[in-house]
């Protein structure tokens, strides 16, 4: 039987294997991107106030906090929408490995809200993950759509995982999610009322494999793995759990690769860049878990 921290590190790899599905249920959900994240920010929220519930979870917070939460939950729907546009456009491919780019985007955003320097190599990578971006277009121009969606995505979710880091140091990643996914819900439904004319009898007309597999997306793969997280970093290292997320999109694309390899096969230059933006963001985990393993060391 294997020990409780083979457990955890193989708990953490399943959660890393779930994010990397999501895209694949994106691809299989019919339903275009707006649609979507709508019905996986609603039934994530009720299965969330569900746990609330059940846990006996206070949900009481003031009103400056709520006005922030609201903020991030409309960055995640947004990061959301150009994420699952970003496969419609292109393919699962091109979406996760343009996701990829959102350490750049950290490396940022970071000094900015937590006011520290910018570190030296994150320039360097942050110059090889353009390099990157820039060889997969230049081998994939037909993609451009979905690459600079892709590209919009990954802005948004490190701009969301910055703020709500910000946040955690006030409440509970339960109650943070809880807010952010109803926020989210307003935001979309005021976009259809405003600019889509309202929500159509369409709307709500979902097959019934949209509905398992969008029931599968907001229960698996966004409630109880954003819960199941949150637990597995008390048990291990946050840095190894951020270096180890790096491999979402490698398992993203080795599974798209399995289940379509007609339309997920890419071009040499594909590979040759996301390969690089890989690469770069798994050696820009490993530096920060050396350098944080040193500041430990230091009496």
């Amino acid at each position: 039987m294997p020990n409780a921290r083979v457990k955890n590190y193989l708990h953490l790899h399943l959660l890393v294997f779930i994010a990397g599905f999501t895209a694949i249920l994106g691809k299989e959900i019919s339903i275009t991107a707006i649609p979507l994240v709508w019905y996986r920010m609603s039934m994530a929220a009720i299965l969330m106030f569900l746990f609330i519930k059940f846990r006996n979870v206070k949900l009481k917070i003031n009103g400056k906090s709520i006005v922030r939460l609201s903020v991030a939950g409309i960055i995640i729907a947004l990061h959301w929408i150009t994420f699952f546009a970003a496969i419609d456009a292109a393919n699962v491919s091109i979406a996760l490995a343009m996701f990829s780019t959102g350490a750049f985007f950290a490396s940022i955003i970071e000094p900015i809200f937590y006011k520290r320097k910018v570190i030296a190599y994150e320039i360097l990578f942050g110059i090889l993950v353009i390099i990157g971006v820039f060889i997969i277009t230049q081998g994939e121009l037909r993609y451009l759509t979905g690459i600079i969606l892709g590209v919009s995505s990954a802005f948004f979710s490190s701009l969301f995982a910055v703020l709500n880091g910000v946040f955690l140091k006030q409440h509970s990643a339960t109650v943070i999610s809880f807010y952010e996914f109803i926020s989210g819900v307003l935001f979309i439904s005021l976009f259809i009322l405003i600019f889509k004319g309202g929500f159509s009898s369409d709307f709500f007309n979902l097959s019934t494999r949209d509905f398992w597999f969008l029931f599968i997306l907001a229960s698996v793969c966004t409630a109880y793995a954003f819960i199941a997280s949150v637990y597995v970093m008390k048990l291990i290292s946050p840095y190894t759990v951020v270096l180890t997320y790096n491999l979402e999109p490698i398992y993203g694309i080795i599974i798209a690769l399995l289940l379509y390899p007609e339309s997920e096969k890419m071009s040499t230059d594909f590979y040759y860049g996301a390969f690089l933006i890989i690469g770069t963001v798994l050696l820009n985990g490993v530096l920060k878990n050396r350098h944080a393993f040193k500041r430990k060391q230091i009496p």
